[in-house]
């Protein structure tokens, strides 16, 4: 008998509802999340800052943990994976609309897989390959001015021209100066969306853990700058800070070397996903070739990891509501790992990724659900 496979819900609030809802605030519009109306409307993306984490390090982050409440949570969406979770940020659509459905992901018409961060190329356009219209494409059409502000090397990165267009992109190298960019283009009046980008915590936690010091010494770092920030607020100003994702750090012991499993990798084309998301794509992708496949992996992997072939992935409502020209994207077996198991193909000496510690893609509360802290005009009663 298989772990049943949670579902997500089409009520369920997420990274999708949060810049429409800003968008319906600038313009005095009733909304997902219940923002009033704001005249100025900052957002803070924290790569990989989840609630789980936060609570943890409450007593290191008095700012942010102060306004972490039941109340100031939601659901980042499915993968929990950086390409995907911010597409759904700016766009609003979940990954089966927008398409963006994985760390890597299969090209079907060219039949290779690339990376969502770094892979874009003629094969992987970024105009056309995100399919849906940003938040920032819809502002500029109702001339609402929107910036973005982040590291000087995402200014015109693949990703950025995927999921960001519409928006003007402002370098700033440390968490400090991005505030106070932010602050600057405050000041400037009107309306306006402005976006912030955090990588950094993300990025130590891949390389040397969430549990780590250089870790909790940046989120120190983000925790001054936050209250600072929130400190000088004025009337009209608000603000939301959340995350694409959570984090769990798996041990050396919880690499799992698949590829050595004949019946793991039978009839198997091409690996995509995350190690902690596998996407499995057959040659021969049929419905019965995927429950086969499915079994196999159930039989040595139940008790780690959800197992769901497309069918059963889409029905559980995983990827949204999913566009016919996304689903060939999605793989025919799915596997997400639920304890700290990570998986790795290792065959032909490939061990691409396993010197990462903290690790994210998968269904897990740590990973899935991430703050929504509210500050300014939005500052909950």
């Amino acid at each position: 008998m298989s772990t049943m496979l949670p579902t997500r819900g089409s009520g369920e609030l997420t990274l999708a509802d949060v810049l429409p809802s800003c968008v319906h605030s600038l313009q005095g519009e009733q909304n997902a999340l219940g923002l009033p109306a704001a005249d100025r409307v900052l957002v803070v993306l924290v790569d990989g800052l989840g609630a789980s984490a936060l609570r943890s390090r409450a007593g290191h982050a008095r700012h942010l943990a102060a306004g972490l409440t039941k109340r100031t949570t939601l659901i980042s969406g499915f993968p929990t994976t950086t390409a995907a979770a911010l597409a759904s940020l700016t766009t609003g659509e979940r990954p089966g609309t927008h398409g963006i459905v994985g760390y890597t992901a299969l090209v079907p018409d060219a039949g290779v897989v690339l990376n969502q961060l770094s892979g874009w190329s003629d094969v992987m356009p970024p105009a056309t390959w995100q399919r849906r219209p940003t938040v920032f494409e819809q502002l500029a059409a109702d001339g609402v001015p929107s910036n973005t502000i982040g590291p000087a090397r995402y200014a015109d990165s693949g990703l950025t021209r995927a999921i960001l267009r519409g928006a003007d992109y402002v370098p700033a190298a440390t968490i400090a100066d991005r505030f106070a960019a932010a602050r600057r283009l405050f000041d400037e009046g009107g309306s306006r969306l402005v976006y912030l980008y955090v990588p950094e915590l993300d990025q130590l936690a891949h390389s040397r853990g969430w549990e780590s010091d250089r870790w909790l010494a940046t989120l120190e770092q983000l925790d001054s700058e936050y209250g600072r920030f929130t400190a000088v607020l004025r009337r009209g100003e608000g603000m939301l800070l959340t995350a694409d994702h959570g984090i769990v750090d798996v041990p050396a012991t919880g690499h799992v070397l698949f590829g050595e499993v004949p019946s793991l990798v039978e009839g198997v084309a091409h690996v995509a996903g995350d190690p902690r998301c596998l996407q499995l794509h057959l040659h021969d992708s049929t419905p019965d070739a995927r429950r086969r496949l499915a079994e196999a992996w159930r039989a040595r992997e139940d008790a780690r990891s959800w197992i769901a072939t497309r069918e059963e992935a889409i029905a559980a409502g995983w990827f949204g509501e999913v566009d016919p020209a996304v689903g060939p994207r999605i793989g025919d077996v799915i596997v997400a790992a639920r304890k700290l198991v990570a998986y790795y193909d290792g065959r032909d000496g490939d061990t691409t990724g396993q010197s990462m510690i903290g690790q994210h893609g998968s269904l897990t509360p740590e990973e899935t659900l991430v703050p929504l802290l509210r500050a300014g005009a939005y500052r909950l009663p």
